[in-house]
């Protein structure tokens, strides 16, 4: 994710002619003090007088919509780049059933399946590299599976330098500027001096005439998280007068601000420089307190970043401006005590304004901020939540939802009586909520159940929520038994993680009604649910529904169940799956995510294969997805050669570049994850998630 990155690789490719492309004022004095001594960032929220804003973006040409793929509840769509292509699979489809259990697992599964963790770390895997202990023994050694620094630096960043300097097809554009900016988080890899160059390397961009490229690469700065990334997002977020001659137009348009707010709130909560998280919180209270920036997208996203934002709870006199002044929202910043304070706050008004979107929203930021934090803090939240919640509350359907989400990231299991309330308010809703609420109810029950809280009886409650979701498993209706069960595997995995051994009776239950299930958009939750727990009775029940079921969207969450529970035995049959997939892009990435849990070593070359001959875009998306989330370093020279062949499409080599950018991706988890958990992706904003245009949908 670093600006850096892109400048040396510029200098490693040649000529900086991209470098020259920028605007002048970028350069030097283009930002900090401004011509009236105040500082291009928090506190400053764009000069000029207000005007009323057009509903669609202001670009020079409008942007061309992107190649997809037919789509469905976890399964690939959408084309490689930024915005409106590479996308991860899945992305929420607006004609599915929302009440699906599918959703939630796709935009929340990630650490779940810790894919690149499992890989890195298997101790000994079929077809490794083994070294010789004596007496027959061998040893996996540990690592390496990872890409180098020397690699990165020397092969993988030149080569998409080159291309991001020579390119003009879109989707090589944006899916480069999306694979620096991840690469540029390797610490290490890339000179630190080279900061400032790369940013400016993905300057130009933002003035692309396609709108697509013109947001990625907004994205992409927040990526990269480096602070030469600060000031360029705030002009851009700002609408400031530096703001639109990056862009190169009157006005900054509405989906490059939004794109811009959430790039810097994750660079916020990657920053450990306390001062650097209060300058941006602060420029976020600037952007939502101003009436200049009404637009929905932006104020959904200013929000959003402004939760993932975790100031200090030991309360901090923020920095002053350039000219020594402290700004107006300095005070919303001191301490997360008095984020929490000022997000209350915009929770309240909100239902005053009628802003749902942004209720909702905020109610998850108001989570994120208070939990895994003192119990005083989940005490200013907790009752909100509660009470918006309450039995006889009219709230918008977001709301309800969002709220219901937020009560699983603050309670835990002891009994403390604000968490027997949540406990008891999470009940009730399982029982009777409405239809989605009553999925996300099991989800957030689950989660407090399997959270250790504190005294003499830190799981008091965890036999309770177990009851509850026994139940639904039992007598609920047909489309809440998945969510049942999915949420009886998360209660397990998250008492795993805690050692603490998951109830067998719950592992019974769920083989007994994995055992009678004929439907095929059922057996996956089932199965799941029995991978999370790592049910070690369940090898053979999931390998005869593997032969049992035809249809795609039944073996793939099997495959993925399979690997999830760690049964080597099941590395045949699922190899056998992908081997088959070539024209079934719904199996590929989701058989390979299997065996790469399984530890098997010959994914990797299969997959690259299927890669040089796959032709439809949905293949390509899937195989691209799999090589990336598996991480392997031996993926790296088929793929530059991939990149290096003019003879492919253009969309072929696009996708090589989202392979390369995750496979070399120091984190372990997507680099959108922090957004993604918990959040309600039925609260839509078109730059959030859905129909393959928001920020959930790039790789």
């Amino acid at each position: 994710m670093r600006l850096l990155a892109a400048t040396a690789l510029f200098m490693l490719a040649g000529p900086a002619a991209t470098l020259a492309a920028a605007p002048a004022p970028l350069h030097g004095a283009g930002y900090g003090p401004g011509a009236d001594g105040g500082y291009i960032g928090p506190g400053d929220s764009g000069r000029g007088a207000p005007r009323a804003r057009p509903a669609t973006p202001i670009v020079p040409t409008p942007p061309r919509p992107a190649p997809r793929a037919p789509a469905s509840p976890g399964r690939p769509a959408g084309a490689p780049g930024g915005a409106a292509a590479a996308k991860t699979p899945g992305p929420l489809d607006l004609t599915a059933d929302p009440t699906s259990w599918t959703q939630w697992w796709h935009y929340n599964r990630a650490p779940y399946l810790a894919l690149k963790a499992h890989v890195f770390a298997q101790a000994t895997l079929s077809g490794s590299e083994e070294f010789e202990l004596g007496a027959g023994q061998t040893m996996y050694r540990r690592g390496i599976l990872r890409p180098t620094d020397e690699e990165v630096r020397a092969q993988v960043v030149p080569a998409l330098l080159e291309r991001l300097r020579r390119e003009r097809a879109r989707d090589i554009q944006s899916s480069a500027l999306i694979a620096l900016a991840k690469i540029g988080a390797k610490i290490g890899a890339l000179d630190e001096a080279s900061d400032a160059e790369l940013t400016r390397a993905f300057l130009p961009f933002l003035a692309d005439g396609d709108q697509e490229v013109a947001e990625t690469a907004a994205i992409a700065l927040g990526i990269l998280g480096r602070e030469a990334s600060l000031a360029p997002l705030f002009a851009l977020l700002q609408d400031s007068p530096v703001g639109r001659e990056l862009v190169g137009t009157t006005e900054v348009p509405y989906r490059t601000r939004s794109f811009a707010a959430y790039g810097l709130g994750l660079l916020g909560s990657r920053s450990e420089d306390n001062a650097l998280r209060q300058r941006i919180a602060e420029g976020l209270v600037a952007v939502l307190e101003s009436q200049r920036f009404s637009t929905r997208d932006v104020e959904v996203a200013a929000v959003t970043a402004f939760g993932l934002i975790r100031i200090d709870g030991r309360p901090a006199v923020p920095p002053r401006s350039a000219a020594g002044a402290h700004g107006p929202y300095s005070r919303h910043v001191v301490s997360r005590r008095a984020q929490i304070a000022y997000l209350a706050g915009l929770f309240e008004a909100s239902r005053k304004t009628g802003k749902k979107l942004v209720r909702a929203h905020a109610a998850t930021a108001l989570a994120r901020l208070a939990g895994k934090g003192p119990d005083d803090l989940k005490a200013l939240v907790a009752p909100l939540l509660l009470g918006t919640l309450g039995v006889h509350a009219k709230e918008p359907i977001e709301v309800e939802q969002a709220c219901t989400l937020a009560l699983g990231i603050l309670g835990d299991a002891d009994d403390d009586k604000l968490d027997e309330k949540i406990r008891a308010t999470l009940e009730r809703l399982l029982r009777t909520g409405r239809p989605l609420t009553r999925g996300f109810a099991a989800i957030a029950l689950a989660k407090v159940g399997a959270r250790p809280g504190f005294g003499a009886s830190p799981i008091a409650g965890t036999a309770a929520c177990r009851r509850a979701l026994l139940s639904s498993l039992a007598r609920g209706s047909t489309l809440q038994k998945p969510w049942a069960a999915l949420a009886l595997g998360v209660l397990g995995h998250g008492l795993l993680e805690h050692g603490v051994a998951p109830d067998p009776g719950v592992g019974q239950a769920l083989r007994a009604v994995a055992a009678d299930c004929r439907r095929p958009h059922e057996i996956g939750a089932y199965a799941v649910a029995l991978g999370l727990r790592r049910d070690p009775e369940s090898l053979k029940l999931l390998l005869d529904k593997l032969e049992f079921f035809a249809a795609d969207e039944a073996r793939a969450p099997i495959a993925v169940a399979l690997g999830l529970q760690g049964e080597r035995a099941a590395i045949g049959p699922i190899l056998a799956i992908l081997k088959d997939s070539k024209f079934r892009p719904d199996l590929i990435a989701e058989s390979a995510i299997g065996l790469a849990l399984l530890g098997d070593k010959t994914v990797v070359p299969e997959l690259l294969e299927m890669l040089k001959s796959a032709r439809s875009l949905a293949s390509q998306a899937s195989i691209a997805t799999a090589l990336g989330l598996i991480g392997d370093r031996r993926s790296i020279e088929p793929l530059l050669a991939m990149l290096g062949n003019e003879g492919l499409t253009d969309t072929a080599r696009a996708f090589a570049v989202v392979s390369l950018g995750s496979v070399c991706d120091p984190r372990s988890l997507p680099w959108n994850t922090p957004i993604a958990l918990d959040v309600n992706y039925r609260a839509l904003t078109s730059t959030l998630v859905g129909n393959s245009t928001g920020v959930l949908d790039i790789l």
